[in-house]
């Protein structure tokens, strides 16, 4: 498992800890002892670490190669029964936006997801989480879908933003973000988001707009990234971490602010230290949320959803 610069007290114990280990297993020394007051000092070091993260520092945890993705969850929840579908009618089926039909115990789901990729090769297909036009066309599409035949959306966040490329332009970023938004807020169907990574821009909010939005622990929800802040206002990187406490982008700065409904626990350490455990925190948060969500009617839904948008932030005539 790879280790942040910060958690580098933690790789150290662990190391402490396997090598007092082998000593015991490879010699008649007994280190028991020893192995139980480096456990301990180990679990003391990540409450201290952990318990105390800087917004950087929640950023770099979203970031983390080992935190599972869009469908590390999906395939989690849904097990065999999860039918990916593909396209957006229109140009092209985008690497990074995936969507599809799947099950949590008996209720079916339409899941739509920003994926990344686990290595060199599987981020330029999946193009960096970065989705372009028609990610979003096809994420509009499946959420049509469901609308149609009265299934709830899922929608799994994890996105450094939306594709800037010239391309993306020319075929109408802007546009397809902007048309997902208005139509979302109609969508007369149960929308349940969920920010797993990296919830940036519009590529976020382009598949953002929901009845119930919960976010992870060690995630982040910002018009911009920190670094690109961060390059604005001082014209360089350097004021990253300056930029991530300005720009109040952790969970807990969204549920103060009321932009999200619910900030869900992970595991010590993040979600890639137990990706179980994580799963059935998602999975039971999904189906709580729906069966609050089922009990309201089409009309009661879309008017909730747009009131709850309406009161977001304050403004002066």
């Amino acid at each position: 498992m790879e280790f942040l610069d910060f958690e580098l007290p933690i790789k150290e114990l662990q190391d402490q800890i396997a090598k007092c280990k082998a000593i015991g297993n490879e010699s008649s020394v007994d280190v028991t002892e020893t192995c139980k007051n480096l456990s301990e000092k180990l679990e003391a070091t990540k409450c201290e670490i952990y318990g105390n993260l800087s917004a950087w520092q929640k950023v770099q945890l979203s970031r983390h190669p080992s935190r599972p993705y869009a469908l590390d969850y999906i395939h989690a929840l849904c097990g065999d029964s999860f039918l990916e579908l593909h396209g957006d009618r229109n140009f092209a089926d985008d690497k990074a936006m995936v969507g599809g039909l799947g099950k949590i115990k008996d209720q079916t789901f339409m899941f739509i997801g920003t994926q990344k990729g686990y290595n060199t090769k599987t981020r330029q297909y999946r193009n960096f989480g970065m989705a372009k036009p028609e990610g979003y066309r096809k994420a509009l599409r499946l959420m049509k879908t469901a609308e149609k035949f009265g299934i709830p959306i899922v929608s799994l966040i994890d996105t450094p933003g939306a594709y800037p490329g010239m391309g993306a332009e020319e075929r109408g970023q802007g546009q397809a973000i902007a048309n997902n938004i208005y139509q979302m807020l109609s969508l007369k169907t149960p929308i349940i988001v969920m920010i797993i990574g990296e919830g940036a821009s519009g590529g976020a909010l382009g598949i953002g707009v929901g009845d119930l939005i919960y976010m992870l622990e060690n995630t982040w929800y910002s018009v911009i990234s920190p670094e690109s802040c961060s390059s604005i206002l001082w014209r360089s990187w350097e004021h990253k971490e300056t930029a991530a406490e300005a720009l109040k982008l952790t969970a807990d700065d969204m549920l103060q602010s009321k932009l999200i409904d619910k900030i869900v626990k992970e595991p010590l350490g993040g979600a890639h230290f137990d990706r179980d455990q994580v799963f059935k925190f998602v999975s039971k948060q999904i189906l709580d949320a729906f069966r609050k969500l089922d009990k309201l009617d089409h009309d009661q839904l879309v008017q909730l959803r747009r009131e709850k948008f309406s009161k977001m932030g304050t403004f002066q005539e």
